[in-house]
């Protein structure tokens, strides 16, 4: 067996998920949980007490299962969507907890993003910057991955 042939086969294949990425799915897995199914009670049973916290934390809820989604199969067009999702989600983390801080008024109940986080232990701020590292990281291995298996000009001449 060649050097190649050895170093090709002890390689992970870019479609495996393992390590950062698979503890970062499952964090995004049970955070999309919480949040959709925490937002959906509180609409549904007093949406009139705080309807912006309310309908800020079921759009979160809803980034979350799309950032899921896409992360677990981030190529392609997946790939693109899961960019946007996590650069959406931290800028609205970002945006919600500095209003919370800035204008109480806006917010009668805390939502996912308030404070940024605080009542997720800063998961929501933490975990899309943890994303987009991840996801970086996994396009330049892929890249790498993909110029390794690539057929040299001369093989294919």
């Amino acid at each position: 067996m060649s050097k190649d042939e050895l170093r090709d086969a002890g390689s992970v294949s870019p479609d495996r998920v393992s390590g950062l990425g698979r503890v970062l799915i499952t964090v995004y897995v049970v955070l999309a949980l919480a949040a959709t199914f925490r937002s959906v009670f509180q609409i549904i049973r007093k949406f009139d007490e705080a309807p912006l916290a309310y309908t800020l934390s079921a759009v979160a809820g809803l980034v979350y299962i799309v950032a899921t989604i896409a992360l677990i199969k981030r190529r392609g067009a997946w790939r693109v969507v899961a960019w946007a999702a996590l650069i959406f989600e931290l800028s609205g983390v970002l945006v919600v907890g500095t209003l919370s801080l800035v204008m109480p008024q806006l917010f009668a109940h805390p939502s996912v993003w308030s404070t940024f986080g605080i009542g997720y232990l800063f998961i929501p701020l933490v975990l899309p910057i943890l994303g987009l590292i991840w996801l970086r990281r996994s396009s330049s291995t892929e890249r790498a991955a993909s110029t390794t298996h690539a057929p040299s000009p001369e093989a294919a001449a």
